[in-house]
């Protein structure tokens, strides 16, 4: 799951060139980010007036998936119990068959992962020149955003909504070994889950014998790095 979610983030802010970008929280607009993401890769229009309405249509969409949602919660308690446990995230009670039922999507999308390598490298120069360079921009977005919903749907579906994983992870590798994919990815894929696990031993410490959920105490590590970066320079080098 941790490994899941750290390169699904860190393929986000490649793709978006936006730093601070994380599967929890480009989910606000999960709706208007597909549609604008589909306008520019498949039907390339990059004006911001030319897919302005894509964004519209996208957010419509995600306002009727919503009420959908609120629906069928409203109008089924059962079904909002459980709702509720998996919306916090958790790691509690997932055991190997959880793991052997999401590990298909999470591999397919880490190979994905590995195969947009260097036009993700090249995409950091800029389209004109990654095109130069012999890299499609187009081809590796779609890639990287096939990627992206495999790797994050995994997670979620395992664990639930967990947040700052995948922002936090990338920003740590980086910090350490630059922006170079070739070492940026494998360095996730070893220091999300490490991450993740440190989240849930903290929630199973702070308030023992209680627990904290998972979900929580990846956002409670994650929050300070999250305002850290927000303050930082480095965000707008990135």
């Amino acid at each position: 799951v941790g490994l899941a979610l750290g390169l699904a983030g860190t393929l986000m802010q490649s793709i978006t060139r936006n730093p601070l970008a994380d599967p929890g929280l480009f989910a606000i607009n999960a709706g208007s980010s597909l549609a604008v993401v589909f306008a520019i890769a498949a039907l390339g229009i990059i004006e911001p007036a030319g897919y302005i309405w894509f964004a519209v249509l996208g957010a419509a969409l995600s306002i009727a998936i919503a009420a959908i949602t609120d629906m069928v919660l409203v109008s089924n308690e059962a079904v909002f119990y459980q709702f509720r446990f998996w919306s916090v995230g958790s790691l509690q009670g997932r055991g190997l068959d959880v793991a052997l039922t999401v590990l298909p999507f999470i591999v397919l999308g880490v190979i994905l992962a590995l195969c947009v390598i260097r036009p993700l490298n090249a995409m950091a120069l800029g389209d004109e020149m990654a095109r130069s360079l012999g890299a499609s921009p187009g081809s590796g977005r779609i890639v990287s955003a096939v990627a992206v919903v495999l790797l994050a749907g995994a997670a979620t579906a395992a664990a639930g909504p967990i947040a700052f994983i995948g922002l936090a992870a990338p920003h740590i590798v980086r910090m350490v070994v630059g922006g170079d994919h070739r070492l940026l990815i494998p360095g996730v894929i070893v220091v999300a889950p490490a991450f993740l696990v440190l989240a849930d031993s903290i929630g199973r410490w702070v308030l023992a014998p209680a627990e904290l959920q998972t979900g929580l105490a990846a956002a409670f590590v994650g929050a300070p790095i999250f305002i850290m970066l927000v303050r930082s320079r480095r965000v707008a080098a990135l």
